[in-house]
């Protein structure tokens, strides 16, 4: 079974070029910088994983509050590409 597990479907049309998977407190092993408040995730804290399906080079590591309030804020309409 894979470490990363798919979080619940999301839909609209951009979000159907991502997946969305949680990182586990002990899988996340470096810093990371959360492109939502543009703040360090330390080493050893659970986050998301956002990977664009035609260019997974381009993933972004969130803050799932930061991912939520992406989505709330694009409120399911067609925003174009954030990657």
């Amino acid at each position: 079974m894979s470490a990363e597990r798919p979080l619940r479907e999301v839909t609209g049309s951009w979000l159907d070029e991502v997946d969305v998977r949680f990182l586990q407190p002990y899988q996340a092993t470096k810093a990371y910088l959360c492109p939502g408040c543009n703040r360090e995730m330390p080493a050893g804290t659970g986050h998301l994983v956002v990977v664009p399906r035609t260019a997974p080079d381009l993933r972004r590591h969130w803050h799932r509050a930061c991912w939520e309030r992406e989505l709330r804020r694009r409120n399911g309409r067609d925003g174009g590409a954030w990657w």
